[in-house]
């Protein structure tokens, strides 16, 4: 036989059984989407469209109604925000600020891409809404505006909820309408590294600096959602969007990431719009026996910060079990040669600095916790209320409550001892829940 065709058919034949391997694969693999950030069309998908926990990807749209509320006049890049009480309470990954610390929106914002505090996101959803609740009606709505199908918030941080969910579409919607809407701060998802005061503060993206083109977005991690990312990509003025949900671990879904780059920027054409995906249903999936069994999520994220591999552990790559982004059998033999493997190590960034206070010469008011028209008409007289200005004011919270008269003291005390002997087994399994399932990312 000659050379050439037998060089084919053993080609054809690797390709084949290549794709038979790929095939079984992927039907355990978790969703991903990639998706031209221009022309809205869908490159590769695999259960786009299937409810999952975003974890820390819940920071874009945080942002997101955050940008609109200052494109919509109700406050500036330079309003300074106010951390309460409760948002000082949130678990891990944090800042750590204490009650009544100021900072400005910018300054909260670009601490939410790269950090992913989850006492600064509380903080910016009360500065923008007023409350959690108010802020995350406000991400609902956005959400429905955006045609986001699959999407149900509840909180602007990720922190585990099993009603707060998304899909990989969704956050590709989201991710986006961020690049198309606010084109001027799309810088913010591209920093990678902060510096407040003396402390260096690097990014969780493990593709900015190791991808070529890289620019963005965000990465988000719990025990029940894995580890997720939403990352952007320009070559040569085409912008690619990737969502990856669910993998592992970071080295993974970072390695996973960037496979999906090089497939989508090696091809071409697109197979419809992200609206034009059927919308998916059911229930999230949870991932903690596939992700944290037998390990505490604070030491998986310290051990992979950045995209390590722990001690002891395998760095799983996304083709064992992830590579079903191969449509047929037929499509192996025409795959890509071209492969980025992501380097190891830390890469030192020239950090953007940051700072807490208010912004030089601001003499405008200052936003945090306040009450709702509503609740503010139905409050005793008397009782205080938050304004724009947090000048002469109650937080709203367990840390400023408002005082009772003298003759009610001994009616509410016992009245409150009966409730909160009522609610301490919720409040126990809450917290639990809440340490067990900390979104580190």
């Amino acid at each position: 036989m000659p050379f050439g065709r037998c060089w084919i058919g053993r080609r054809v034949l690797f390709g084949l059984t290549a794709a038979l391997a790929l095939g079984a694969a992927s039907v355990h693999a978790t969703p991903y989407l990639v998706v031209d950030a221009d022309s809205d069309q869908v490159l590769m998908e695999n259960e786009a469209t299937a409810p999952w926990f975003p974890a820390s990807l819940t920071k874009l749209v945080t942002v997101y109604v955050a940008l609109d509320a200052v494109r919509s006049g109700k406050l500036t890049l330079d309003t300074p925000l106010v951390m309460s009480a409760r948002a000082a309470r949130m678990p891990p990954s944090k800042m750590g600020f204490r009650p009544g610390t100021e900072v400005t929106l910018d300054n909260a914002l670009k601490m939410l891409m790269v950090k992913s505090p989850n006492d600064v996101a509380v903080m910016v959803a009360e500065g923008v809404s007023g409350s959690v609740e108010a802020f995350a009606d406000d991400m609902n709505a956005a959400a429905q505006r955006l045609g986001m199908h699959e999407s149900h918030f509840v909180n602007p941080n990720g922190l585990h909820n099993p009603a707060h969910v998304s899909s990989a579409r969704d956050m590709a919607i989201v991710a986006r309408a961020l690049l198309r809407e606010f084109p001027d701060h799309a810088d913010l998802f591209s920093i990678g590294a902060l510096q407040l005061g003396r402390q260096y503060i690097a990014n969780h993206n493990g593709l900015l600096g190791r991808y070529p083109g890289a620019d963005g977005m965000k990465t988000g991690f719990t025990c029940p959602a894995g580890f997720n990312v939403v990352a952007s990509a320009n070559h040569s003025g085409r912008r690619l969007i990737v969502v990856v949900l669910g993998a592992p671990t970071a080295k993974s879904r970072n390695q996973e990431a960037a496979d999906l780059f090089d497939r989508g920027f090696a091809g071409g054409g697109g197979n419809g719009s992200l609206e034009s995906l059927p919308s998916g249903s059911g229930p999230a999936p949870n991932m903690r026996a596939d992700v944290c069994l037998h390990r505490s999520a604070a030491l998986i994220a310290a051990a992979e910060d950045a995209g390590f591999a722990g001690p002891g552990e395998a760095a799983v790559g996304s083709a064992a079990g992830r590579a079903g982004m191969l449509p047929t059998p037929l499509a192996a033999l025409f795959a890509p040669i071209a492969h980025t493997e992501l380097p190891d190590g830390r890469i030192r960034f020239d950090p953007v600095p940051v700072y807490i206070g208010p912004a030089p010469g601001w003499k405008g008011p200052a936003l945090g916790v306040r009450r709702t028209t509503t609740e503010t008409a139905a409050a005793p007289d008397g009782a205080k209320t938050i304004s724009a200005g947090g000048a002469n004011t109650s937080e709203g919270d367990a840390s400023a409550p408002t005082q009772p008269s003298s003759k009610s003291k001994l009616k509410l005390s016992r009245h409150t001892e009966k409730r909160m002997a009522a609610h301490k087994p919720a409040k126990r399994t809450a917290e639990k829940l809440e340490k067990k399932d900390v979104s580190t990312e």
